[in-house]
């Protein structure tokens, strides 16, 4: 069974009807095929997405509930002593900058974790990365 780390917006799109990218997520995450993997970041950042007040306005009460039920079946994986040597080289190499930064956080993580394979709509955040590969979703 292949593993694939799930970004934050693969989350996001997976409870808002209204996006175009909804029925993708939701295919991706209601799959059995593959062992889906979040990271701690991107559970909290689908919270902070979805309960700004430029975002979706939700209570914190009911964020927490739909992101509770949409990440069941979902490992979330946290970062440990070898996920931050892991980002601290990837730093070295790609040199990312400003909010990429976080991209390598999750990248080295999910690496830590033995997850090569990523999901998610911003593809030009990941591709560059060599040690990955981007799952179709």
């Amino acid at each position: 069974m292949n593993k694939i780390l799930i970004d934050t917006n693969i989350l996001v799109y997976g409870i808002d009807e209204d996006s175009t990218f909804f029925r993708r997520s939701r295919k991706l995450l209601d799959q059995e095929n593959d062992q889906l993997v979040t990271t701690s970041k991107n559970w909290v950042e689908s919270l902070a997405v979805t309960t700004k007040s430029s975002g979706y306005n939700l209570s914190n009460d009911t964020a927490l509930a739909i992101i509770e039920e949409i990440i069941q079946g979902i490992e979330i994986v946290y970062p440990t002593q070898e996920s931050l040597a892991i980002f601290l080289d990837l730093m070295n190499r790609y040199h990312p900058k400003g909010l990429k930064v976080h991209d390598f956080e999750i990248i080295s993580v999910g690496l830590a974790h033995g997850v090569h394979k990523v999901a998610t709509f911003n593809t030009r955040d990941f591709k560059s990365v060599k040690e990955i590969s981007l799952a179709e979703v």
